[in-house]
């Protein structure tokens, strides 16, 4: 998803592609199509096709009215964050995120009288999926999608998709890659998988697009569909297979792009995500949304999820591929006597340590490389041994951008050697007409001499995102 994690997921109608599937892999899809039929909810999640082992299932069973499992789920919570122009709010309400008592779990959007919209996005803890050398994964989940249909369907947005976990530690998207498995928009009866990876914009993988595919289905808003992914390392080429009730619609192999690109987006594990999104890029893309016939309360519910394991020892050789190549940190060159120079152009995802949300993504400032988003109140980033030489220094330059909200505003505070030390300089914020509209934007401050450690620690009041920094420095 876009800006999420450092991601985009602005979908359009993608490539049509279809290959065929080796004689064991369709008798393996057609098993899980007699387990898996659609229409209906399914007791249990099915059991693992012949020669696969479960590796991890949710079934979702717990009271009616509780939660999901923390053991296996986290929340991303928070508004405008993701980067697809969505406009709902992230909760981990169960208004928006509960187990029905009957094996399910909902996620429902709600619009408040305000004409505010809730909803929620879920993430596994784990975060080690990945097929075993030579083997075989399989993703899968029994959905209904909201039963919405016409102008009451305009901005809803389910999906059921995965992320490379080193998005987690700090890789960017869309790099790292990202398959989803099951998305549709304002109630078309059309299902899409996609597969993003290499750079963005454009690239080899056509970002923020992707490549991918779909397929008609006519009953999947309101009813139970099977949708799945099968990971492939048991053939050469490498292959990633989508599938709907158990019929493959779309497939891509790592010869669709270079070895570096695809290598960088499968050589890791995954996690595994669902959310119900309002409104953004995608539904704009086929009619926009919401609107005030948008219903509230639309909700998809999911069955099961569950992901099956193959060892490999047989079947073909997998296509070797080459390590990931890092992206290049930027680095300031340091004055003399040591350390980062103040006086330089410190890049701001340079950090040495941050808050938990803030995250780096491509600009499209002057110089291009990354920013660091989605930054909210009490985030910070972490500079260390910053040299501000003999001479005071009295001047904090930042570039910045915001998108939020008319009447959001925050402010960026400058902090030496802890977070609890008051801020020697600060400047406010509000939109600059974008976030990727860059300014800079100058501050007084305490004049500073010697080696420090820097803190940025970002302040408001909204509960919203407010700012994207790219670089920032000090001056007399």
């Amino acid at each position: 998803m876009d800006r999420s994690d450092g991601m985009e997921r602005l979908h359009r109608p993608l490539l049509r592609r279809r290959r065929a599937v080796p004689l064991v892999l369709a008798l393996v899809a057609a098993l899980v199509a007699v387990v898996a039929m659609p229409g209906a909810s399914l007791a249990s999640a099915p059991p693992p096709p012949a020669g696969f082992s479960t590796v991890f299932v949710d079934d979702f069973n717990g009271a009616a009215g509780s939660s999901v499992s923390t053991s296996n789920w986290r929340f991303d919570t928070g508004q405008g964050i993701f980067g697809t122009g969505e406009i709902e709010t992230m909760t981990s309400s169960t208004n928006n995120v509960f187990l029905d008592g009957q094996g399910n779990m909902h996620v429902r959007a709600l619009r408040d009288s305000a004409g505010n919209w809730t909803s929620g996005r879920l993430e596994t803890n784990r975060e080690d999926f990945e097929p075993p050398a030579g083997g075989v994964m399989r993703f899968q989940a029994s959905i209904a999608m909201p039963n919405v249909n016409g102008s009451n369907g305009l901005g809803y947005w389910p999906a059921f998709w995965m992320l490379g976990t080193p998005i987690r530690h700090g890789s960017t998207w869309p790099g790292v890659g990202e398959l989803d498995i099951m998305e549709s928009i304002n109630a078309v009866a059309t299902e899409f998988g996609t597969m993003h990876c290499g750079t963005n914009p454009g690239g080899p993988c056509n970002e923020s697009t992707g490549i991918g595919g779909r397929v008609s289905c006519s009953t999947c808003w309101g009813q139970f569909h099977t949708y799945t992914i099968e990971w492939d390392k048991s053939v050469s080429p490498e292959t990633i297979r989508w599938f709907l009730d158990g019929t493959q619609f779309f497939s891509i192999n790592s010869t669709r792009v270079d070895a570096t690109t695809w290598a960088n987006a499968t050589n890791h594990p995954y996690f595994i995500l669902f959310d119900l999104a309002i409104g953004g890029g995608f539904p704009a893309a086929f009619g926009g949304g919401p609107t005030s016939a948008t219903v509230s309360g639309g909700e998809m519910i999911v069955d099961y999820v569950a992901v099956y394991s193959k060892s490999g020892g047989g079947g073909g050789t997998p296509t070797p591929t080459p390590p990931p190549t890092p992206t290049p940190t930027p680095t300031p060159t340091p004055p003399s006597g040591g350390g980062v120079g103040a006086t330089s152009t410190i890049q701001a995802e340079s950090f040495n340590a941050r808050s938990a949300q803030p995250r780096t993504e491509p600009t499209t400032d002057t110089g291009g490389g990354l920013d660091v988003g989605f930054i909210g109140n009490g985030d910070w980033l972490q500079y260390n041994s910053v040299n501000f030489g003999s001479t005071p220094l009295t001047q904090f330059h930042a570039r910045v951008a915001s998108g939020a909200a008319n009447g959001v505003s925050g402010l960026v505070e400058v902090h030496l050697d802890s977070l609890g030390n008051p801020a020697v300089g600060s400047f406010a914020i509000a939109n600059t007409g974008g976030w990727q509209s860059w300014r800079t934007v100058p501050a007084n401050m305490s004049g500073t001499t010697g080696t420090h450690t820097v803190f940025l620690k970002f302040v408001t009041g909204s509960g919203q995102n407010f700012v994207n920094v790219n670089w920032f420095t000090f001056s007399p």
